[in-house]
């Protein structure tokens, strides 16, 4: 469980959910975190996790859709800890949503801004730090619905798209770098934003064949991804959901 000693990591979205399993998940392999988030209370309960359980974690109150902000955190993460190897893009949610000409222009634009501008602005301002450390891994957590759609989603479901694009394109101009971009699919993972989702029998929006996951079943694969060479898969989508449609 120290495969990655020596290695330092942020986790943006990291106060919760998916985000604060990933960032738990990495310490507890010998990574160093940086727990990012918007809420100060939540990501240094994270950190506070962490340190006592032994782990090294610096929280950096920072808000992803603004660009300065981005600047500042990964500036920080930095000082704190001394460079950095592999960055989590896990900031996002949908948090609005409705059929087209039922929703509202602000809920699609606030949609996008959470989850496709906020991870531009991450992995651009990534590249340069990990390109001091002679390589390493950004990972994006992306959705099934970027990849088949679904009705009533669209903002969500574009940005998402987008995200995966942003992958690939991306993974393209650092492959010389060593620099490996990937995007995760967890599928629906109960949160406090989610819960609603499943209902007694474990089905997810009448599927009753998938697989509703809890934040740290997300992590085996949050690990797998971290812990490959940086020279290795990359462009690549990885999904633990348990279907195809």
């Amino acid at each position: 469980m120290n495969d990655l000693n020596g290695k330092v990591a942020v986790v943006t979205g990291a106060g919760k959910g998916i985000g604060r399993g990933i960032a738990k998940g990495l310490a507890a392999s010998g990574a160093a975190v940086c727990c990012v988030a918007r809420t100060k209370a939540d990501i240094e309960g994270v950190a506070g996790e962490i340190k006592a359980g032994g782990g090294s974690a610096v929280a950096v109150v920072a808000d992803v859709t603004k660009p300065d902000s981005v600047k500042k955190m990964f500036a920080a993460a930095e000082v704190a800890l001394g460079g950095i190897d592999i960055v989590f893009v896990n900031a996002g949610g949908n948090l609005h949503g409705g059929p087209i000409g039922e929703d509202t222009i602000q809920d699609w634009d606030v949609t996008i801004d959470v989850n496709l501008n906020s991870a531009y602005y991450t992995t651009r301002t990534a590249v340069p730090y990990l390109r001091k450390r002679g390589g390493g891994k950004i990972i994006m957590t992306g959705s099934g619905m970027g990849h088949r759609g679904r009705a009533g989603s669209a903002a969500y479901c574009c940005a998402k798209a987008g995200l995966w694009m942003l992958a690939r394109v991306l993974a393209q101009e650092v492959a010389d770098d060593n620099i490996s971009v990937n995007e995760l699919i967890p599928g629906p993972v109960i949160t406090d934003r989610t819960k609603h989702m499943a209902n007694g029998s474990g089905s997810v929006f009448g599927i009753s064949t998938e697989w509703v996951k809890q934040p740290g079943d997300v992590v085996p694969m949050a690990l797998f991804l971290a812990t490959q060479p940086d020279r290795g898969p990359t462009a690549q989508s990885f999904s633990i959901m348990r279907r195809d449609n």
